[in-house]
Formats: C-alpha cells, structure tokens, sequence
C-alpha cells in the first residue's frame, strides 16, 4: 500500500534563487494576485504624479499644485496596503515560525536621506543579529516603518503645495518625488520577501496567510478611515491662472 506524504518546500539558498523558483498553481495565483493589485494602485499613483510634475516642468505652477492635491489620497492607499502586507507576513512568521530568506535593505536604492539612513541601519544590525528569524522580522518591521513615515512625508508635503502655503515650493516638489521614488523601492523590496515567503510556506499555511492578510487589509482600511476626520484640514487649492 502507497503512504501518501506532503512534500515540503524546499528552501533555496538564496533571495535570488527564491525569485526565480518555481511555485505551484496555487500558490502563484496568491502571488500573481498580490502583485496585480499593487501594481495597479502604484501605477495609479505614479501616473498622477508624473502630470503634476509635467505641469510644473513646463510653468504650469498653478494647475501643478491643483494636480498633486489630489495624490496623497492614492499614496495613502498605496501605503496601507502595503503595511497591511508586511504586518501579516511578520505575523506569520512570529505564529508559524515560517522564516523566508532576506537580504539587508541597500542604501543605494533610496533616494531620500531618512530612507538612505534607515536602510544604512538595517544593514548594520543585520550583521549582528545572528539568527534568520531575527533578520527578517527586523527588515519586515523596517519596511513596515519606512512605507508609513514615507505615506506621512508626501502627504504633508503635498497638501502645503496643493493649498498653496509651501514656505519652500522646490524643496516640498522634491520631498513628494522623493517618498515616490522610495515607496516604489519600498514596494518592490516587499514583492521579493512575499515571494520568497511563498516559496517556502507549507501547502497546509497558505490559507491561514490569506485570512491573516484580509484581516490586516480591512483593519488598515478601517484605521484610515477613522483617522481621516483628524487630519488637517486645508483650504483646497485655488485656481491663479
């Protein structure tokens, strides 16, 4: 008589093995699905971007700020999104003891100071913290931190251009590029840690990860929403052309 076993996944020796790894149907449709969704809210968010950054390129100051008013909004879903996504990894990790490979943040890929630096520290502590466990819940938490204080910067920067009480218009232009700029590196750092999550998570977890994650998602959405009336609220920007 047959004894039919699960076969465990196969841990590679790398993040770069991991990418290029193969997954089962079931669990590239989480990842396909997961990587679909968040490209459509940062393409959404990039695309607004780079037209108020056209409109203010070609002297169309006015229509710019008007233009970028409305990001932070699309940045913010971004954000949430994304927190919600690397709590419930970490989650996971901390519950199941599922612990993928992770590699340290680059200062390189950050355009911003603060991002430069934070990534600069992930770097330093993960060569003193000894176990796999401890390296990956600290990038995950890093992430995690990066992608809200990033949110918060472009949102504050956006909103003093948009209502038009910018006290340095140049320097708000570039803080909002910037937080893009390292948003999209925060993204794309966290789309390799799902997937090398993937490849290693047992068949048998696949759903708890799922129902962890559309737990975190509706919290993140419903935090927002009740955070909403406490932020400050602005004059909306006036039309000077």
């Amino acid at each position: 008589m047959l004894v039919h076993t699960q076969r465990l996944p196969v841990r590679n020796s790398s993040v770069r093995e991991d990418w290029y790894a193969w997954l089962p149907i079931h669990k590239a449709e989480v990842f396909d699905s997961f990587q679909d969704q968040f490209n459509t809210v940062y393409t959404m968010f990039s695309v607004s971007l780079n037209e108020a950054l056209e409109l203010r390129r070609v002297g169309k100051f006015a229509k710019s700020c008007q233009a970028v008013w409305v990001i932070p909004s699309l940045c913010s879903r971004l954000a949430t999104s994304l927190s919600a996504l690397l709590r419930s990894l970490g989650e996971h990790a901390r519950h199941y003891g599922t612990i993928p490979n992770a590699v340290p943040l680059a200062p390189e890929n950050f355009q911003g100071t603060k991002g430069q630096r934070t990534a600069r520290m992930n770097d330093l502590l993960s060569r003193v913290l000894f176990t796999q466990r401890s390296q990956f819940l600290h990038k995950i938490s890093t992430l995690q931190e990066m992608v809200e204080n990033l949110a918060t910067d472009f949102r504050v920067a956006a909103e003093d251009l948009g209502c038009g009480v910018s006290a340095r218009p140049a320097a708000d232009w570039q803080a909002v590029d910037s937080a893009h700029y390292d948003l999209n590196t925060c993204l794309r750092e966290t789309i390799v840690l799902l997937k090398s999550f993937l490849v290693i998570l047992p068949d048998d977890q696949l759903g708890a990860f799922q129902n962890t994650v559309r737990f975190q998602m509706h919290a993140s959405r419903r935090s927002a929403r009740m955070a909403h009336p406490s932020q400050r609220r602005r004059m909306a920007p006036i039309e000077r052309e």
